[in-house]
């Protein structure tokens, strides 16, 4: 797995490493079971503090996107959430919301972005057809 980090996105590093494991999770990239990259390598791989990936590490395992085992390292959990439906749609609202600020900072009418969502949806089914979004 590729992770590749900016420092100048305003994101912080722990951060941005839990969005590319879930994404590589939605992507396919990543599958149940996998293990991801020990600590420690994979800090000397990005040139980071170790603590950075352990806290990367714990925030993918607070949301029960993986799981460590002691000795053993850390795994991709089967997809299934642990979340209730409320509080999914709790957290897809605000990165929704920060879209449509961004959208509105760019001058996108709300057509445009309403456009622009059902390319992406197409784009994402086409490019992971066994991970469509259920209905």
């Amino acid at each position: 797995m590729l992770i590749q980090l900016n420092f100048k996105s305003g994101l912080p590093v722990y951060l941005q490493i839990v969005e590319q494991v879930k994404a590589a999770i939605a992507s396919g990239i990543l599958r149940p079971g996998e293990s991801l990259p020990s600590i420690r390598p994979l800090a000397e791989d990005l040139r980071i503090n170790r603590n950075t990936v352990a806290k990367a590490y714990a925030e993918l395992e607070n949301q029960g996107v993986i799981e460590t085992a002691a000795g053993k390292g850390s795994f991709i959990k089967d997809s299934q959430t642990p979340y209730r439906k409320e509080v999914r749609r709790q957290l897809l609202a605000g990165a929704v919301d920060a879209a449509i600020v961004q959208a509105y900072h760019l001058q996108f009418t709300p057509a445009e972005v309403l456009e622009l969502v059902r390319d992406r949806l197409g784009a994402f089914e086409q490019k992971n057809p066994g991970h469509a979004l259920k209905n």
